[in-house]
């Protein structure tokens, strides 16, 4: 027992039967579908490369400790991310997770729902890539089930009405967000509250970018993974890492793993991979074998490819002067009237729930520091405190918000692996001249919506939301261009799933989490039925 609701399996328990599914990863999509996958009956094992945690934890993610084994214990991905953007080397640790739950243990816990043209070829809209292998109609039911799932609450957007029989009523706002909001209306734009997986339990502490130390803020974890151990019918392997993914040309037949340098192996009628769109590709490149020479999944060339983000436009927003105090950093107000304006892609607009404080904005020139050409300049990291009390200072009553603009996916932008990288995330990225352009386009319709109401962007250079990473596995109709198909089932590997968001060919205008909760549930329920036609094992 390691904390409430959290129970690890022995080693040999875990590696003496064959499990009905075995899910590596235990993020949005691991939990969501092992969750569905046991409620259905089936014998599921979680495989999580970090460990359970303790409930009374609320650390933050960004840790700046160097130390791996520091960084593990506390939940977070223990490798730094070794990235080529824009053709300049740096190295950094990325938001990312490595414990029960993953990375979404530490979100702002937004889940927002994608509009039609995020995923299908309209008329007047064009999608980019002709539109996905799963239409916005074919989708909405799983997204509603994971809206319950994850007891989601907001309001809905007044410009679509689109989901709201599935949201649960939110909070009241506090004074200073009934008085923005409604400078914000009467500008003409049309915001409203964002959808949020809080239970707003009695003395609810938000818990974005923390650890929810209590059932309330809903994740991957508290959503999927206990329940799901809540059946009887699903355990947790915790601390152990899967480093390769074995078998034939058609089939998986194990997993080669090691837990406390002890090599072990797992066997399973399916196997579903959600380690994230980092490190599942990551597993997928480091499996090649004489079945897979390119690595598992691979015959495409896909594996790893078609990287995206969002990018962040951060900008500082302030009150109407004598309007009423916040209560505290806002995460309660979006607007999606910037969504697609003129033919153009660029995405919403919300609240970051954090304040414009010193020790945050540090946080923010450090990584952008880290990033830059001079991340590897000794002493820098320490000179960006002085101008970080000025900016506080400057910022004072502002609240922070962001723009996320979508990315497409482009072949070249890539997770890479290479013998010997550890738990180091290898990318490249270059940002393509036409997202640029939408950047630019995207800050000047931001910036005339505003107007009027005080305003400072906070983002000089584009910023890639490294929270964000999607695409890398993305389904597909043609095996020559995708690495899934539509039920995102590799291609010619009969029981090997995904349910990260790797699987997505586009990046959407919304934060992707719900969106990977709603396709893990559709692929749990289609490997479900799979298993009870017989066609696994």
């Amino acid at each position: 027992m390691t904390g409430l609701g959290i129970v690890t399996t022995a080693v040999d328990a875990a590696t003496a039967k064959t499990w009905d599914v075995i899910i590596i990863g235990t993020g949005m999509g691991g939990g969501s579908a092992g969750r569905a996958l046991a409620e259905a009956g089936l014998s599921v094992l979680f495989v999580e490369k970090g460990p359970a945690g303790y409930r009374a934890e609320r650390n933050h993610l960004l840790s700046e400790s160097p130390d791996p084994v520091a960084r593990q214990v506390r939940g977070c991905w223990p490798g730094q991310v070794a990235a080529r953007i824009n053709g300049t080397e740096s190295r950094f640790f990325a938001p990312i997770g490595s414990g029960v739950g993953g990375s979404s243990v530490f979100y702002a816990a937004t889940l927002e729902r994608p509009e039609p043209h995020d995923l299908d070829d309209m008329p007047g809209r064009p999608h980019p890539v002709g539109g996905w292998p799963v239409s916005h109609a074919e989708m909405a039911p799983w997204l509603s089930q994971a809206e319950e799932m994850f007891a989601v609450c907001g309001e809905p957007d007044p410009r679509s009405g689109a989901g709201a029989e599935s949201l649960r009523p939110p909070p009241p706002l506090d004074a200073g967000e009934v008085a923005m909001m409604a400078r914000m209306r009467k500008a003409g734009l049309n915001p409203y509250q964002l959808h949020s997986a809080l239970r707003n339990v009695e003395g609810c502490m938000s818990c974005l970018g923390h650890k929810c130390p209590r059932p309330c803020k809903m994740d991957g974890r508290s959503a999927g993974v206990e329940p799901a151990l809540a059946t009887g019918r699903a355990a947790l392997l915790d601390n152990c890492t899967v480093t390769r993914i074995c078998g034939d040309a058609g089939a998986v037949t194990h997993l080669e793993a090691r837990r406390h340098g002890q090599a072990i192996t797992l066997k399973a009628r399916a196997y579903v991979l959600a380690g994230g769109a980092l490190a599942s590709p990551r597993l997928l490149l480091a499996s090649a074998s004489e079945a897979w020479p390119e690595g598992c999944a691979n015959g495409s060339g896909q594996v790893g490819r078609n990287l995206m983000f969002h990018l962040n436009e951060m900008l500082a927003i302030w009150p109407e002067r004598g309007s009423p105090a916040f209560e505290g950093p806002t995460k309660a107000i979006g607007f999606r009237d910037l969504y697609h304006v003129n033919g153009e892609r660029f995405g919403m607009v919300q609240a970051m729930g954090v304040t414009a404080s010193s020790s945050v904005i540090v946080h923010f020139l450090q990584q952008m520091l880290a990033r830059s050409r001079f991340g590897r300049v000794r002493g820098l990291q320490s000179l960006v405190r002085l101008p970080a009390e000025i900016a506080a200072r400057m910022l004072g009553e502002a609240q922070i918000f962001v723009g996320l603009l979508e990315d497409l996916p482009y072949a070249e932008n890539r997770v890479t692996w290479a013998p010997g990288d550890g738990d180091d995330i290898r990318l490249t990225y270059a940002f393509p001249p036409e997202m640029l352009a939408r950047r630019r386009m995207f800050r000047r319709v931001i910036g005339r919506s505003l107007k009027g109401q005080r305003h400072l962007f906070l983002t000089r250079w584009p910023e890639l939301n490294f929270g964000h990473p999607t695409g890398t596995l993305r389904f597909g109709h043609d095996p020559a261009t995708s690495v899934l198909d539509s039920d995102c089932r590799a291609h010619g590997i009969a029981n090997l799933y995904v349910a990260d968001g790797s699987f997505m060919p586009t990046s959407m205008g919304v934060n992707p989490s719900l969106t990977i909760a709603a396709n893990a549930l559709r692929v749990a329920a289609g490997l479900a039925a799979g298993m009870r036609e017989g066609r696994h094992g």
